[in-house]
């Protein structure tokens, strides 16, 4: 073994006989969880910017899969669409951080990992570890796919396992000789392969897509049919080596159970799966041969697309100390290892994160996340996929953002009497406010399930006329796991749900080197962007337009070459939001909305104002506040996050660490901040941004305006937001109606005011109360201002 004490660079030619090792440095540089020599790339990308693009070699770089075996920790990456094969590798770390390439490496876009009890080996990709740390291939020649999933064989379990692809191939393989055979080419509807498990006599699938890759016709299937309805994106399908059956047509992604990397341990263990649809997050459970249906909330709709790119491989998998955490649209759980018909209670939101997750584990006494985040997908600002791992413990996840959520088990949906609705979590969650509506008369009972063990009792009954939206906020005093609703009459009905937690606690002191906006004291105002054809980070200060490059030493670097004149093409600031005297207006093919607006000093303040930041998602920076937007989901499904108020001119992710620009001259060395003071940078996790403090602002559907009447106002963001209030005048005597969307799916009657002239009328929203958007509308014309102050 070749040990090269140098920094990092990934990638060997794949002739190298033994394995290529990096050693980290005596004490390797570590920032908020984040060891930047681990940062990963994919060396298929093109040298130079006029060599041509293949194919997905490198638009993306993924760690698609990490496990601890062999007494290190072992992970693969992956590029965007490769099942032939591509530059990425397998990797393995000892515990002292000196990483192993390994020369086996075939690359792919992997996420499987299983380990083999009765071999000894793990299973990760096409690779067979043993115990030893010596590993065995699958060429691709032999078994092309981008493998998802391994899963223990229905029959013989000691010799033979399942891969599952992402188009839907199953293989059997054999353990001992690594001998292939194809089973399936596409045996169940649905797309984008995304888990496999094996439970009570069934191999259980997943996919969580609907965008084809090939042409099928219904007679190539040996289960299901292609899609009927707009809801039919995915599947949920079992086998039990004779007979495939479509357990549920909606979008997947994990399978597993107690036994969770090992296999189920038992014929009569559950399992569960995670999934989703319009309405919320989807957990299934299989129990003594029965399907059960739970539902939870999502913390985000960047995940949501039909075809499920934007959703890599969500987990639930045990993080040490008896733990298991469960991670889904953006929320982690912690998930009982005993969740069962008879038991499902113990479910607990822990945060909210914007760190984009494939996968995650303990090791070497912690946990390890692991990251897809900076793409070239769709972002000429970065000049080379890479991601990193994440390091820390069970409590450093409760700093991240509070739990906050929304969704139901009801969303305008064909609803019969007295047939009560799927289950849905309300354990753990602060405020937790219910929106309903139906389309007739009808009255709602609200059932609770108060220990999670499938005990239901009767909690209030909700009197609802045809088509008058109503809300109920739960008391605080509440004690119950699981909610559900049942109408007395068969109607078109709305149970949806939005919950809010503690605002997350900030953490000045974290940012201490970032100028505030109202600082007068010089900054850096840097931009800056990861390198294309190195691993650098490139600086160029502004206005001085002196270029440098910072090493994963957080380090400077000398004499390279300037590329300045590529940073100012790609990466010029222009504002992609409008300010007028009431509010911040953005705009996307979703709409037109108003935002909060910060101070007025952001004006004539030049800052980058859009920018991804974590794999297809998108940080909006607007007049001191960050808002997350999905690249399909847009602005109509935006949430903020924290309102910074700094001088923060650039921001970027670079080796798995969040960098800003806008740090003040005199800066001094603090763990986040690292430079000089010509290119010094702030430098953290990306969820280190909740600690910057939580969302506030103030802003105006209307001010001083000239209203007709029956205009209305553009929509207004108001989810994710604490305590909220309105102010309302106008110049003669009008009833302005502020109307909610609470599920991006139309606005609702909340509350009529009457206004004098020359009278303003302030009203404070309930704690708790939570809608996406709201709007304004008059009853005559006016002048008139509306205005919103969340703090």
């Amino acid at each position: 073994m070749k040990n090269i004490k140098t920094s990092i660079c990934w990638g060997v030619a794949l002739a190298l006989a033994t394995p290529f090792l990096v050693s980290a440095q005596t004490k390797p540089l570590q920032v908020s969880g984040v060891y930047p020599h681990l940062a990963t790339f994919n060396e298929g990308w093109p040298k130079t910017e006029e060599q041509k693009k293949k194919g997905g070699q490198g638009f993306e770089n993924g760690i698609g899969a990490i496990t601890p075996w062999a007494g290190q920790l072992w992970m693969v990456t992956y590029s965007p669409h490769e099942p032939h094969g591509s530059a990425d590798k397998l990797y393995s770390l000892d515990k002292d951080l000196n990483v192993t390439i390994h020369p086996e490496s075939i690359g792919g876009t992997p996420a499987n990992r299983m380990i083999h009890r009765e071999s000894n080996q793990l299973i990760t990709s096409s690779y067979f570890i043993d115990d030893k740390g010596k590993v065995r291939t699958i060429p691709f020649s032999v078994m092309p796919g981008r493998m998802t999933a391994t899963a223990r064989h229905l029959t013989d379990p000691e010799n033979m396992v399942y891969f599952y692809d992402m188009e839907g191939m199953l293989y059997e393989v054999n353990v001992h000789t690594l001998a292939v055979n194809k089973l399936f080419h596409k045996p169940v509807p649905g797309w984008h392969g995304k888990g496999a498990y094996t439970a009570q006599g069934k191999l259980v699938v997943a996919n969580n897509g609907e965008e084809a890759v090939f042409k099928i016709t219904k007679d190539m299937l040996q289960a299901g049919n292609l899609p009927q309805n707009n809801e039919e994106k995915g599947v949920l399908a079992s086998w039990d080596g004779k007979k495939w059956e479509i357990v549920e047509r909606r979008q997947f992604t994990d399978v597993t159970g107690p036994g969770g990397i090992y296999g189920s341990p038992g014929n009569k263990t559950p399992l569960w799966s995670i999934g989703w649809d319009k309405r919320s997050v989807i957990l299934k459970l299989l129990d003594n041969g029965q399907w059960y249906t739970y539902r939870l909330p999502k913390a985000a709709h960047t995940y949501d697309h039909r075809g499920g790119w934007y959703t890599e491989w969500p987990r639930i998998r045990e993080v040490g100390n008896g733990k298991i955490l469960m991670d889904m649209h953006a929320m982690m759980y912690d998930f009982p290892k005993t969740f069962s018909r008879a038991n499902s209670g113990g479910i607990a939101p822990l945060n909210t994160h914007l760190r984009y997750i494939p996968d995650f584990c303990n090791w070497n006494n912690q946990i390890v996340i692991a990251t897809d985040e900076t793409t070239v997908l769709e972002n000429p600002l970065a000049g080379r996929a890479q991601s990193n791992l994440w390091f820390g413990q069970w409590n450093d996840l409760k700093t991240w953002g509070s739990p906050t959520g929304w969704g139901g088990p009801w969303e305008k949906d064909a609803v019969k009497a007295n047939i009560p609705s799927d289950p849905y979590l309300i354990n753990g969650f602060d405020n937790r406010l219910l929106h309903l509506l139906a389309d007739k008369q009808t009255t709602v009972t609200l059932q609770i399930d108060q220990k999670g063990n499938n005990n239901w009792k009767d909690y209030k009954k909700i009197n609802l006329e045809a088509n008058n939206y109503q809300y109920f906020l739960l008391p605080a005093g509440l004690k119950a796991t699981w909610i559900r609703f049942k109408t007395d009459k068969d109607c078109i009905a709305t149970a949806f749900m939005h919950f809010s937690g503690k605002p997350h606690s900030s953490n000045p002191a974290l940012f201490k080197s970032l100028a505030d906006i109202t600082d007068n004291s010089e900054i850096n105002a840097n931009l800056i962007r990861p390198a294309n054809f190195n691993k650098n980070l490139q600086v160029l200060q502004v206005p001085e337009n002196k270029y440098t490059e910072i090493d994963e030493k957080l380090a400077t670097v000398n004499n390279t070459a300037d590329s300045s004149a590529q940073i100012l093409r790609l990466g010029k600031l222009t504002k992609g939001y409008a300010v007028d005297d009431a509010s911040v207006i953005v705009k996307d093919a979703t709409g037109t909305f108003r935002l909060p607006k910060g101070s007025g000093a952001y004006e004539t303040f030049a800052y980058r104002d859009k920018r991804e930041i974590e794999s297809e998602r998108f940080m909006l920076n607007i007049t001191g506040t960050f808002y997350e937007v999905g690249r399909e989901s847009g602005f109509i499904a935006l949430r903020p996050v924290t309102t910074h108020n700094k001088k923060i001119v650039d921001f970027c992710t670079w080796r798995g660490l969040l960098v800003f620009s806008g740090t003040k001259k005199d800066a001094k060395p603090d763990g986040q901040y690292f430079g000089n003071e010509a290119n010094g940078l702030w430098y953290g996790g990306v969820d280190d941004m909740w600690k910057m403090g939580k969302a506030v602002g103030v802003g105006s559907v209307w001010k001083n305006s000239s209203i007709k009447k029956g205009e209305i106002s553009l929509p207004y963001l108001m989810t994710g937001y604490d305590r909220k209030k309105v102010s309302l005048t106008a110049n003669k005597p009008v009833k302005i109606t502020l109307e909610v969307d609470f599920d991006l799916t139309g606005f609702h009657h909340y509350k009529t005011f009457t206004l004098t002239p020359g009278k303003s009328v302030e009203y404070e929203f309930p704690v708790g109360f939570s809608a996406h958007w709201v709007r304004a509308i008059t009853d005559n014309d006016c002048m008139a201002t509306v205005t919103f102050n969340y703090q």
